[in-house]
């Protein structure tokens, strides 16, 4: 069965008890913790051993499954082989990072999959999966560059993010684009947004069913291709004026537009 969670970047406003607490509420089986450096670090990763028993325990009171770790850009080897080793200790599956680099820039594309062939053997001998999506500016954009990718990745601890709404802004229907790449599909990110504009918008049309996106076409390119691994509501943009009743807002809202989806689809 597809799992559904949320990625507490959502809250990054508010700490992480009160993010599993919400996020448990709105129905959801599990969460990715973010540890974006400089944007949401629920996870600490200077200091994730002392955390390691508490983020545990909240899940746990909250009947949340870790499904996944937002780990963001990789500017520095040593913090992202310290996620491995936080993600084996707390039993998080699945590191997500992004690609890095700049679109068209050949050099940055052979960077970042030497990148990616290293850390993902690194994430093999800590048991966990290490995961990238195509991002909107950086090398791997698009599904030529995430196929790219695979070819030059062997690992099998190396799977695919995919979000749909960087595929759709780099000018693609993600409906369409997902069954090239799902044999490595390990994990997808998932939101809305209104027109194919570089950002993702406002929080509030990040809600799945808000904006452009064919979601249900993409649901059904899942189940039709037989994806059942996590499907995680990544929301970037909370600010300290959002309440946590509007931040809530958006994951509930989502949580009932895939719900129904995939329950359609016989996925739930």
């Amino acid at each position: 069965m597809i799992k559904l969670g949320v990625n507490s970047v959502l809250f990054k406003e508010f700490d992480f008890a009160t993010a599993a607490r919400q996020i448990a509420l709105c129905g959801y089986d599990g969460i990715e913790i973010s540890a974006i450096q400089g944007m949401c670090e629920h996870l600490d990763l200077t200091k994730w051993k002392e955390q390691a028993a508490e983020l545990k325990a909240i899940a746990q009171q909250n009947g949340l499954s870790f499904l996944s770790m937002e780990f963001g850009s990789v500017k520095d080897e040593e913090r992202l082989l310290a996620a491995f080793a936080a993600a084996a200790e707390i039993g998080i599956p699945i590191v997500n990072i992004g690609p890095g680099g700049k679109t068209g820039v050949e050099e940055d594309v052979q960077t970042s999959i030497a990148m990616l062939q290293k850390m993902s053997e690194a994430a093999a001998s800590y048991g966990v999966t290490l995961c990238v999506k195509a991002h909107i500016g950086n090398a791997v954009h698009d599904t030529p560059t995430t196929l790219r990718a695979m070819s030059e990745v062997a690992s099998p601890a190396f799977g695919i993010d995919m979000d749909p709404s960087h595929i759709y802004r780099a000018g693609e229907n993600p409906e369409e684009a997902l069954p090239a790449v799902i044999s490595r599909v390990k994990h997808i990110h998932i939101r809305d947004c209104k027109g194919r504009e570089q950002g993702p918008g406002p929080i509030e049309l990040q809600a799945c069913g808000r904006g452009d996106i064919d979601l249900f076409g993409y649901c059904k390119a899942m189940t039709d291709n037989g994806y059942d691994g996590p499907v995680v509501l990544e929301v970037i943009g909370a600010k300290p004026e959002h309440s946590l009743a509007q931040v809530s807002i958006i994951a509930a809202e989502t949580y009932g537009y895939l719900n129904a989806c995939l329950k359609q689809l016989g996925a739930r």
